[in-house]
């Protein structure tokens, strides 16, 4: 937390000197009350964690500490399937790849109905396609597995 507090006060600085708050339509207003509500909301937390420090668990090191309070097996896991999926893209495209992305997805964030899993996948997977391909024009990458065999619809 104080390096979240540093880190705030030092863009607070910076944002400052964007245009010295010389109005307030100024450029700088904007950047300067995010870092300000950074700074405030840091220091709100260092307090917080200041005080709760004295009950803090001895039997883990601060590492372990802050292992399992910023980085659970929930988040981590989930980080490495945006990773995945990113990588996936290329290769397998749009399609194959956001419908295994969704299905892992709901599996680590907790749902355990692998029937509703699928279906919601499906459902949310159409629609999207619909309105990007169809409202917004937009081309969905066909993937590279498919190679110059790629139907028609997917371009």
């Amino acid at each position: 937390m104080a390096l979240m507090v540093g880190f705030s006060a030092f863009m607070l600085w910076t944002s400052f000197h964007i245009s010295k708050f010389d109005s307030i339509s100024s450029p700088g207003v904007f950047p300067m009350l995010c870092a300000a509500l950074m700074l405030v909301t840091g220091l709100m937390s260092l307090r917080q964690a200041w005080a709760s420090s004295s009950n803090a668990d001895d039997t883990h090191t601060a590492f372990q500490q802050f292992v399992i309070q910023l980085a659970p097996l929930k988040l981590v896991l989930f980080t490495a399937l945006i990773v995945v999926y990113m990588l996936a893209l290329e290769v397998t495209g749009f399609l194959l790849s956001s419908y295994v992305f969704l299905l892992l997805s709901m599996q680590v964030l907790g749902s355990k109905k692998i029937v509703v899993n699928l279906g919601v996948s499906a459902l949310v997977l159409i629609c999207i396609f619909i309105v990007f391909q169809t409202a917004f024009s937009v081309v969905l990458p066909a993937g590279s597995l498919l190679g110059p065999y790629t139907p028609e619809w997917l371009k």
